[in-house]
């Protein structure tokens, strides 16, 4: 997410964070290239010339160029000015004061908008909220079937009333459903159209007119760049929005339609999508968001996925199993698991202050079919193997790199690995205990 972006604007910080002293053509060159990284960026003309316009303005004050440390003082104007520029604060869904609360989810074909309808359903859900999916796309061929087959799978009721009804009558009756059925949130999929379909736009219209929804958010693709921001600005002038979804925010390395579609449009980013499994869906936070961007990390996001993935029980577990010097190949497999289940190690490297750009400069890839080896040659061995790895010797290896489809050099590897990891977290079980172990010799 932002990679291209993030690494370019990173690099420019960093050569203003070694400087003793700014001048003001310091502060000019180093905004020149930021212009050009926001513009390759796919960043409306206009929205990077008036966010440069403001940190230049700040940049050149007296704030900067009597600070101890200018650089760190330009880069906290620039943080501060990016996240101004995403909207400030992040922006709730916020309930309406008589239950149900509608939801009316709309956009052009292919943003992901079906996806969305059920992904947000069970962000929801998680809240403690009852939500129902409301399958009012009549047009697509199976786009009732693809929400029903989602809400099975998350097992959340689906209103429907086939193909053959008027959206807006489907509309009233999931709202007459809701009521009677002790649903909280109506969460309406919408047919996807274009913007320029006036037929199709006005259904929307009486959609919105007999619903009267607390919220409209409009779902758009992230990778479609500087269009993104024109669809915003014409289902806006139609609907007035109350929220965007901006989904594929993982894929696209540019990431110009975050920066450009609150400024542009007013409306602000309610969530992003950031992969495609149903659990990828987050709130909008725009000074995390900048945080990434120059690299500072984002921690707070990081902790609330190992909140919401890892089971706490079978943490402790692990604790009570490390003080006890029992960690073996099974409970090393059972982290690995615990680990995924946060996402892909890139993106959780990146929200680590500091690593994006550094996995960028070392030039380190980070391969989730390595963890699949992993897991594939811990599940050859026998449950003896695992829970006493030192009695695997070299006819064992052979075996084991057979039966994972590996070789026994992969087999060793992991053996190693295995050994080292098992040191540290040793030394860190010391640590907590206040005793000095034997690979920190500086500490007191």
């Amino acid at each position: 997410m932002l990679e291209g972006l993030a690494a370019k604007i990173q690099a420019t910080m960093r050569k203003l964070r070694g400087k003793g002293k700014l001048s003001e053509a310091d502060v000019k060159e180093a905004l020149r290239e930021v212009r050009l990284a926001l513009l390759e960026a796919d960043v409306n003309y206009k929205v990077v010339k008036d966010f440069t316009a403001r940190v230049r303005e700040r940049a050149v004050g007296q704030e900067v160029m009597q600070s101890l440390t200018p650089g760190q003082q330009v880069i906290k104007i620039v943080h501060e000015e990016l996240t101004s520029l995403m909207g400030g604060a992040a922006s709730k869904l916020e309930p309406a004061a008589r239950p149900p609360t509608v939801v009316m989810l709309v956009g052009l074909q292919g943003s992901g908008k079906t996806t969305t309808c059920a992904k947000l359903a069970r962000y929801l859900r998680r809240e403690g909220r009852r939500p129902l999916l409301v399958a009012a796309d009549v047009y697509r061929p199976a786009a009732i079937k693809q929400l029903q087959v989602l809400g099975e799978e998350l097992d959340i009721p689906v209103f429907s009333m086939g193909d053959k009804k008027d959206p807006v009558d489907i509309a009233r009756g999931a709202r007459e459903h809701a009521l009677s059925h002790g649903n909280d949130y109506v969460l309406v999929d919408t047919a996807g159209r274009l913007h320029v379909d006036e037929e199709l736009m006005t259904e929307l219209v009486r959609i919105k007119e007999s619903l009267e929804p607390q919220h409209t958010l409009l779902v758009v693709d992230a990778m479609t760049g500087q269009d993104a921001v024109t669809v915003a600005e014409a289902f806006h002038s139609k609907l007035e929005l109350d929220g965007i979804v901006l989904t594929k925010l993982d894929g696209d390395t540019r990431g110009g339609a975050a920066l450009s579609v609150r400024a542009v449009t007013g409306c602000p980013i309610k969530f992003i999508g950031v992969g495609e499994k149903l659990d990828a869906l987050e709130p909008f936070h725009p000074e995390r968001l900048a945080s990434r961007i120059l690299g500072m990390g984002d921690v707070l996001t990081l902790i609330e996925r190992a909140q919401e993935s890892i089971d706490i029980e079978k943490a402790k577990n692990l604790e009570e199993r490390l003080k006890s010097r029992d960690f073996n190949l099974e409970d090393f497999r059972e982290q690995l698991h615990e680990v995924q289940k946060m996402g892909p190690l890139d993106q959780i490297l990146g929200m680590l202050p500091g690593m994006g750009g550094l996995k960028k400069l070392q030039g380190l890839a980070v391969d989730e079919k390595q963890l699949d080896q992993v897991e594939a040659i811990i599940n050859s061995m026998t449950p003896e193997e695992r829970r006493s790895p030192e009695i695997i010797d070299g006819s064992r290896k052979r075996r084991i790199a057979r039966g994972s489809g590996t070789k026994v050099q992969d087999v060793n590897r992991l053996l190693k690995q295995f050994e080292q990891t098992k040191r540290l977290l040793r030394q860190y079980s010391k640590l907590e205990k206040g005793i000095k172990p034997a690979g920190f010799p500086f500490l007191k």
